[in-house]
C-alpha cells in the first residue's frame, strides 16, 4: 500500500483539530502507512496544546508540526509538501471530518485512473449551535446558493473543474508546481486549472465525503464570501477562460442593481425595473427558505436560508467587481 501524507493548513483551530485528528485515526487504510503533516500558521490559541495531547494519546499515528510564517493557506500546504515523505498526498482542512473509508476511497480512484486529482462530497454541518449556523450550513449546500458546485451535493460521479481537498500523487506536484503563493484564497481552484491545463483530470466521486463545519455567524460568511470574491478575481485575470456562470451570477446581479438602482434617479422606467428585480429576488429566496425549513423540520429556515443567501451573493458579487474595477 503506498504511504499518505496528509497535509493541513491551520490557524487558531483549537476547537475542531483534534476532531480532524480523530477522524484521520479511525481511517481504514493502513496507519503506519500514514504520516499527517499539520502547518500551523503561529496558532495563538491553544491548537498546538491540543495536538500535542492528542500525540501523547495516540503514538501510533505519525504527527509532524511545521511552522507556517507567511499565515496563509497556499503558503501552508507548501511547507507541509516539502515536508511529506508519501507517494500520495492529500489535502484535509482542520475544521474537516473526513469519513473512515476517505483515504482508501482517494486511493482507490487514483489507481484506477478516474482521475490525476481526486476528491469527493462536503456534508455540510452547522459551525455552531445557534440559527444563523443552522441555515448557513443549509444555504452552503443548496444550489441556489452554489450553483453548480457539484461538491457541495451530487450523488453522481463525474469529471470537474475543482473539488474541495483533493487527492494526488507526489509526481503531480512535481508536474504542474506547488500552490501559488500569491492567491490567499482559490488557490485549490487554480492548482485545478494547472492539472486540467496540462492534460491531467479533476475527478470527483460522491463516495469519497467528508463533514465540513460552515461559518457560524452571517457576518463571518460574508466576511467569507467577499475574500473568495476578491480573490476569484485576481485569479481570473490569469486564466479568464476559466469563468463558470455560477461564478459569474453574483457579480452581474449586484452589477445590475446597481445600475439600475442608479439611472431610476434619472429615467422613471428604471425605478420600476430596480423593484422588480428586487422584489423577484426576494421572492426567490423566501421559496428556498419555505421549502428548506418544510424539508428540515426548522421554521427558523424560513429567514434564515434567504438572508445566509444573500449574504453569500452580495458579498461574493461586491468583492469581485471591486477587485476587477478599483483595485
Amino acid at each position: 500500500m503506498p504511504r499518505v501524507s496528509v497535509i493541513v493548513p491551520c490557524f487558531n483551530e483549537q476547537a475542531t483539530i483534534q476532531l480532524l485528528l480523530e477522524a484521520i485515526y479511525t481511517q481504514t487504510y493502513r496507519r503506519d502507512d500514514i504520516e499527517v503533516i499539520i502547518a500551523d500558521g503561529m496558532s495563538e490559541d491553544q491548537t498546538r496544546q491540543r495536538i500535542a495531547e492528542f500525540q501523547v494519546r495516540h503514538p501510533d499515528l505519525d504527527i509532524q508540526v511545521v511552522d507556517n510564517p507567511r499565515r496563509n493557506i497556499p503558503a501552508g500546504l507548501n511547507c507541509a509538501i516539502r515536508a511529506a515523505q508519501g507517494e500520495i498526498i492529500i489535502r484535509l482542512d482542520a475544521h474537516c471530518m473526513p469519513r473512515p473509508d476517505y483515504i482508501i476511497g482517494c486511493i482507490s480512484a487514483l489507481e484506477q485512473g478516474k482521475g490525476d486529482n481526486v476528491g469527493g462530497v462536503w456534508e455540510i454541518q452547522p459551525g455552531g449551535a445557534g440559527w444563523q449556523a443552522r441555515a448557513i450550513a443549509v444555504a452552503a449546500a443548496h444550489p441556489l446558493g452554489v450553483g453548480d458546485a457539484s461538491y457541495r451535493y451530487t450523488e453522481t460521479a463525474q469529471q470537474v473543474d475543482t473539488v474541495p481537498f483533493g487527492a494526488y500523487r507526489r509526481s503531480l506536484v512535481e508536474k504542474i508546481g506547488f500552490y501559488d503563493e500569491n492567491l490567499l484564497t482559490n488557490e485549490d481552484y487554480e492548482f485545478n486549472v494547472r492539472v486540467r491545463q496540462s492534460g491531467g483530470t479533476v475527478w470527483l466521486d460522491p463516495a469519497i465525503r467528508s463533514a465540513y463545519f460552515a461559518r457560524d455567524t452571517l457576518i463571518g460568511l460574508i466576511r467569507q464570501y467577499a475574500r473568495y470574491g476578491h480573490w476569484k478575481a485576481r485569479m481570473l485575470r490569469r486564466y479568464p477562460g476559466t469563468l463558470r456562470w455560477r461564478q459569474a451570477l453574483p457579480p452581474a446581479f449586484v452589477a445590475s442593481v446597481l445600475i439600475s438602482g442608479l439611472l431610476a434617479l434619472f429615467f422613471p422606467i428604471f425605478g420600476v425595473l430596480f423593484v422588480i428585480e428586487l422584489c423577484a429576488y426576494a421572492l426567490i429566496l423566501l421559496l428556498a427558505g419555505f421549502s428548506s425549513a418544510w424539508k428540515h423540520s426548522d421554521p427558523a429556515l424560513v429567514p434564515g436560508v434567504p438572508l445566509a443567501i444573500a449574504s453569500m451573493h452580495l458579498a461574493w458579487g461586491s468583492a469581485f467587481l471591486w477587485s476587477i474595477f478599483v483595485r
